[in-house]
Parts: structure tokens; sequence; C-alpha cells
């Protein structure tokens, strides 16, 4: 067969690469996106944030119904001065009555509306924390020990873990010091009853038993005291299980001598060295600010979480001087109009997603996840027109502020379940009802999955046992026999 050149017309979707932006836009979340303008802002000279040079800009407002769009003026529609102009991105909160940014049932949230000349953040103290290891150290240098003691304490406070437990035997311990120590058993043993002398008490157990154990010898003795060592010495199991008529049988003790001890063990720390753990603290910048004004839950962008972009004034006016213009340069303008676009079309759709979902779930602001409706992606797709994975990335990863809390937006989405009427009932209503008929049963006689089904359906709810144990699973909750109190 012969070479030979053909021709064929098809027709195929292609992304552009400003559509590609747009989608990332888009699923990134607040923190993941301050990042990615981060990297724009360091490569394209011709991109800034706004006000960085002092100057104050106007802009359009973005409002319940949406924000004003920035047209874009080509060279053939404007002069040369109206290109230099920079574009700029501006949204602004609701104004006069909302200038407080959360009236008093609106929960904690201040955000950018505290007044600019505080400087209460500045001057917060911050403790240095200390860790249990040096905390164990410190006091060890306050003992009087000799020098090969202090050497194995310090030993034995490396191999502690985070909850202040020796979860390493002895014996092995000992295999991994040198044979030219000599070091025995014995001496590792009294380095450990060493370190269980220091504070916090109950550190260096081996056991969640021996942690209780030494918790309740370093209290004053008494018939309390001495019933809860018996307990937690020999009944623990029983006491995890809340078998109590077994304890009370065992120990020999009626129900207000258990009760007692009950209530000594429970207030023991099981994990003393958790509190010298640092905390890793997790912040969040709500996309979306949701408040009632003129009776109407209405949603509005968060000032804090909308970045400020616009066109470099200086660079701008450069590439307006030149008449061939420089390629580098062009292409660049146009990376940062895209990214300014895309930044506002992203913000867009974020409101619109959002303010369908509040019109949606308006009885959850009001009454709270009892009255949570049912609610899938597709249901908000089709009310905005939008694809339903165009809604699945806009709900994740974003957070809205309400006067009941911070929620990511998919929170407010969930499978249901059918009712008596022929109705649905959301999975979360359920799961707020479950929670309710445990906090107010009878501890002495707590609700079995079975009885929660039954009160369930007597209401219109058809929720099977099965369904009742997985949800209250879910809220952590324990089962029927660990929930009952003396």
């Amino acid at each position: 067969m012969k070479p030979a050149l053909q021709l064929k017309l098809s027709q195929h979707l292609a992304l552009t690469p400003q559509l590609q932006q747009s989608i990332k836009l888009l699923q990134l979340s607040t923190l993941e996106m301050n990042q990615e303008i981060e990297r724009y802002l360091l490569e394209n000279p011709l991109l800034e944030r706004e006000g960085e040079d002092g100057e104050s800009y106007g802009g359009g407002g973005f409002e319940a119904g949406g924000a004003e769009q920035h047209a874009e003026t080509s060279e053939r529609e404007a002069p040369a001065e109206r290109e230099t102009e920079p574009e700029r991105l501006e949204m602004q909160a609701p104004t006069a009555d909302d200038d407080d940014r959360w009236s008093s049932d609106a929960g904690t949230y201040s955000g950018a509306g505290r007044d600019d000349d505080d400087d209460n953040d500045s001057q917060e103290i911050h403790a240095v924390a200390t860790s249990l290891r040096d905390h164990l150290l410190w006091q060890l240098g306050m003992t009087q020990v000799s020098e090969r003691d202090r050497s194995l304490i310090r030993f034995m406070i490396e191999a502690l873990d985070d909850d202040g437990y020796l979860s390493t035997s002895l014996e092995e311990l000992l295999e991994t010091l040198p044979l030219e120590y000599e070091i025995e058993l014995e001496e590792l043993e009294i380095a450990l009853r060493h370190i269980q002398n220091f504070d916090p008490t109950g550190i260096g157990a081996r056991t969640a038993k021996e942690c209780l154990a030494l918790q309740l010898r370093a209290r004053e003795a008494d018939d309390v005291r001495n019933l809860a060592l018996v307990i937690v010495d020999k009944h623990l199991e029983l006491l995890a299980a809340r078998d109590f008529a077994r304890i009370k049988r065992l120990a020999g003790c009626d129900d207000d001598a258990l009760r007692a001890a009950h209530a000594l063990i429970t207030s023991l720390d099981p994990r003393p060295g958790a509190r010298f753990a640092p905390l890793e603290t997790r912040y969040i910048t709500p996309d979306v600010i949701v408040k009632k004004l003129k009776g109407k839950w209405t949603a509005y962008i968060n000032p804090d979480a909308y970045p400020r972009l616009r066109i470099n004034r200086l660079y701008a006016e450069i590439l307006a001087r030149q008449r061939r213009g420089n390629g580098n340069l062009s292409g660049q303008l146009q990376e940062a109009r895209w990214l300014i676009k895309n930044v506002q079309q992203r913000f867009e759709t974020i409101h619109r997603v959002t303010q369908a979902i509040v019109d949606r779930q308006r009885q959850f602001f009001e009454h709270g996840e009892v009255a949570m409706r049912p609610l899938v992606l597709r249901e908000i797709a089709d009310i905005l027109g939008l694809h339903e994975s165009t809604v699945s990335r806009v709900t994740s990863q974003k957070y809205m502020a309400t006067p009941r809390g911070i929620f990511e937006l998919k929170y407010f989405f969930g499978s249901h379940v059918a009712t008596d009427t022929g109705g649905a009932c959301s999975a979360t209503a359920i799961r707020a009802l479950i929670k309710q008929l445990i906090g107010s049963e009878d501890g002495k006689k707590p609700l079995s999955d079975s009885q929660i089904s039954e009160i369930l359906g007597q209401q219109g709810i058809v929720v099977a046992r099965r369904t009742v144990a997985k949800y209250r699973e879910a809220l952590n909750i324990p089962p029927v026999n660990l929930r009952k109190t003396l």
C-alpha cells in the first residue's frame, strides 16, 4: 500500500488551560487556593494583591443575588489609557445592620469585622509547651540518686510513650543495653519505681490497671479508696462491662459504697502523659457566612476568604506602550486575567450552591439537626443547572459559618429513611433523634436498640434495629450494657 495523506473531520471536547484552572480552583479548599494564588503571585509579575501599594480601590458588591461581572475590555474596544487601568476583584460584606458581622445570636464568629486598632492578637502570650520528657527530666535533676541510677532513669524516661506508659517490657529493655555495663533487671525495676514516684501520678505504668492503682495508692487511705483499689486490682474487667451486681457480690459491698468507689475510679486519669502532648490546632476559615436577615436565611461570601487580586499597574502601562508587545508579558497578562476571572467565578459558584443549600435546609437553621431534610447532590445540580460533579467539587472542603456552628457543605447532604406517611426523613435527623432519646433515658434502665427502633416507629420513622445500632456507633454512643448506671 502506498503512503498517502488523508483529511478527516471529527468533533471532540478539549479542556482549555483556562477551564482546567477553573476546575482546579473550584475543588481546592480555601487554604489550598491561597497557596496556589501565592505561587502565581511569585511567578507572575503582572499579578498582585489589591491595595499592596497602599491605595484603596472600589469594586462591585457581592450580594445575595450574585456578584457583578467584571467585563474585560479588548484593545479594539477601549483606548490605551483604559488598557493600563488595573483589573481588580473586590467583594464587600453586607452593609448597614450587618457591619457587626455577627449578632449576639449568631455564634462567636467575628472575622474581619473587628477594629483595625485592636491589637489583642499581638498581645497574646503563648506559653511554651513542656514535653513529658522535659518534665520528668526536670524532676530527675532534683532527685538524689547515683550517677548510674540517674543514667538508667533517663534511659527509662526515653522508653515511655506519649501517654506515659512503659509499653516495652523490662526484659526487652535490658537486652538493648550493652553487656559491658553489667546492668541487672533489678536495677531497671528500681529506676522504674523512681519514675512512678514522679509527677504526674500514674506515670511509668505498664498497664491501665497499674496506672489507676498507682493513682489510688497515692491517695489518703479510706474505705472508698480501699474498695476502689480492690475493684481496680481484681474486678476492672467487670467494671468495664458494668456488671455491678457481680462486683457487689465479689467485693462484698452495697450500692452506696460501690457508687462512691466507681465515682473515684472514673475521676482518675488513664493517660497521665497525654496532657503534655503538643496540641495540633487546626484553623478553619469559612468560605460562606449565613445569617437571618429580614426573616430570610441568606448566604454571603466571607471577605476573609476572598482574595482581592488585580493587574500590576506598572507592568500594564509598560505593555500598553509597546506597539508590538512583549510575548512573555502578554502571556503573563492573559494568565493573570484568567486567574482573576476564575477566582471570582469560583466564589460565585460557591455562593450559588450555598444559597441553594440554605434554601432547602432552612428548617435546620431554625430548629437544628432534628429538622434536617434529605438532600442529594443531584437535587442542587438540577436547581442551579450545574453538573453533579461541579456541586461535588464545590461542597468538598468548603465551610459555612452559621449561628449553629461551622459546617462543611457536605454535612447538609445525606441519605433518607422512609416514613409511614410515604415521605422521607434525613439520616442526620434520625441520628439527632437517637441522641436525644439516649440523652433523656433512665440511666438505670437504658434504652436498647430495639426499643429505640420501636419509639421511632411510633413517630412514623421506619428504622431497623441494625440501622439504629449503626447510627448509634457513628455517634460514638456505647451499647446499652455500657450505659447502665448504678
